[in-house]
């Protein structure tokens, strides 16, 4: 049979021969796709260690919270890890290209003259990115800090090459371009204060409302809780206005970062129930009504706390002669 198929001039080796090498190209790229998938798990790997060392080491040398080297090292991973993805994504779809037998040389061309021609028409992208770069490595804004941009604040959820994202109060996400940043203020770097600006009625004694505010500060400090979250003892910066109805004393809490406003709420709680309890007055707006020379107040006498239907109308109908006659 063989010499049969000799003499019609039938290869029966080609078919066989090309079945093996489509399984030979096939074992090549599930073998790259494995070495790629490899090399993105070793290198999160090492990162994350990488991170660790790092955290501890600039927890040493630098008077910081172990907090605030997490922020700056998570930063910096996140963005070592996206730059490792994208080359290794690269690497690996060469070589499967390659392995295919097709000729990357004209791509790698071609790529770099679309670079050249994007690089001509994107330039809104290349200061975003380079602003990027400045933003991080100057650590200016690292993710987890409360920061204001451009006028809104939120929780910085990321910074990357080309944006920034925070996150307001209300869930709403906010996606800032870092080339079209402007202005940015970051509220949680290394420390924060809480600021509070404390009225009290005009006959309160400012010497005894300030020792009162003092006490509330140490027992906050002596409490566990949040003990733990302030730095210093509470600073009172003293009598700092004259308002409308009220005398403003100023004071701030320091503590660590993010935490003002968790040890503000629980401070101001407390301090307005030592105010309740001492007679502290804390004044508030009051509205009078002034009907003018024309038609002027209706006194009304009433020994009732609770008026009824009937009885608020007769009151009405009083006001309304009143009125009249005058």
């Amino acid at each position: 049979m063989f010499i049969l198929f000799e003499i019609w001039g039938i290869d029966i080796y080609k078919p066989l021969q090309s079945n093996i090498y489509i399984v030979i190209k096939i074992l090549q790229i599930l073998f790259l796709l494995l070495v790629g998938f490899l090399a993105l798990q070793g290198s999160k790997f090492i990162i994350h260690k990488l991170k660790e060392e790092a955290v501890n080491r600039m927890g040493k040398f630098r008077k910081v919270s172990k907090g605030e080297t997490e922020k700056r090292a998570t930063t910096l991973a996140s963005l070592s890890q996206k730059t490792i993805n994208i080359a290794i994504f690269v690497i690996i779809s060469m070589m499967i290209l390659t392995a295919l037998g097709i000729d990357i040389k004209p791509i790698l061309g071609g790529v770099g003259i679309l670079g050249l021609a994007v690089g001509f028409g994107a330039q809104n992208l290349v200061r975003d990115i380079i602003s990027g770069l400045f933003l991080i490595f100057e650590d200016q804004i690292r993710v987890g800090d409360v920061a204001i941009i451009n006028g809104t604040g939120g929780l910085v959820e990321q910074v990357n090459l080309r944006i920034t994202v925070l996150r307001g109060l209300d869930g709403t996400v906010h996606i800032f371009p870092n080339g079209m940043i402007t202005t940015l203020s970051n509220m949680t770097h290394d420390y924060s204060f809480y600021l509070m600006d404390i009225g009290v009625a005009y006959k309160e004694n400012v010497d005894n409302v300030i020792e009162v505010i003092k006490q509330l500060g140490t027992e906050m400090e002596a409490d566990e809780n949040y003990g733990k979250f302030i730095l210093e003892p509470m600073e009172i910066l003293g009598l700092d206005k004259f308002a409308d109805s009220a005398i403003i004393i100023k004071a701030r809490i320091k503590t660590v970062p993010i935490q003002q406003w968790f040890i503000g709420r629980e401070f101001n709680r407390r301090m307005k129930n030592r105010f309740d309890e001492l007679g502290i007055e804390i004044p508030f707006p009051h509205m009078t009504f002034y009907f003018g020379d024309a038609s002027k107040p209706v006194k009304v006498e009433n020994n009732t706390q609770n008026l009824d239907e009937k009885k608020l109308m007769e009151l009405l109908e009083k006001i309304s002669k009143e009125k009249k006659k005058s």
